[in-house]
């Protein structure tokens, strides 16, 4: 078993890989991740909290007339995210914060969203319960992540591509959130799996 970071030291990960992340990632938003965030954002409606907002992809995708607000464990993330809304002239209430115990009251926001974040939390199922507890009834939540693939060679390699992740980084290859989030109270209403099972999207309602 890996060794598992914690909160101290996963915010130190990504402090420290904040001004590469979004030249790396993109090799991956090309080749595995295309048209994941172009899915998830238009979708988002009202008071939208994204949960792992990171350096704030995410910001050119939500509709005009959401009101966000992001939270991300990493304060350099949270920095280029800031600077990104400001030359998007995107508003947007940015909070530094652990995705496993929100600091937000209860029934707070109309849309969740979380975009190749659950693979990094340490616990995804509190991260999942605390997403729920923060929607209102009806409230949306939207996924895009990585994940466990049904192919079993793949997911083979997966696996051990995952002892590495996890103790460089915290990054999961094997997680699997859809039966998470239904277990959690929601209804999922749309669910896409792609990239030979390895990527999947989700949207669901808070029953």
């Amino acid at each position: 078993m890996s060794k598992k970071l914690d909160n101290e030291g996963l915010r130190e990960v990504w402090d420290r890989y904040a001004p590469r992340y979004d030249r790396d990632i993109g090799f991956f938003e090309r080749i595995q991740f295309s048209g994941g965030r172009e899915w998830v954002c238009p979708q988002a409606t009202g008071d939208v909290l994204e949960v792992a907002i990171g350096t704030g992809l995410n910001l050119p995708h939500y509709p005009a007339d959401v009101r966000l607000t992001g939270l991300d464990l990493s304060p350099a993330m949270l920095g280029i995210a800031r600077t990104r809304a400001a030359e998007l002239g995107r508003e947007v209430e940015l909070h530094e914060g652990d995705a496993q115990a929100l600091p937000f009251p209860d029934e707070s926001f109309d849309t969740a969203v979380c975009t190749l974040g659950l693979c990094g939390v340490p616990d995804e199922r509190a991260a999942i319960a605390e997403m729920h507890r923060v929607l209102r009834p009806g409230g949306k939540l939207l996924l895009l992540d990585h994940v466990g693939s049904h192919h079993r060679l793949v997911h083979f390699v997966q696996s051990l591509l995952e002892r590495l992740s996890v103790r460089m980084c915290g990054d999961y290859q094997t997680r699997r959130p859809l039966p998470l989030v239904e277990q959690a109270g929601f209804v999922v209403q749309r669910q896409e799996r792609l990239k030979l099972g390895m990527v999947e999207r989700v949207a669901a309602v808070k029953a």
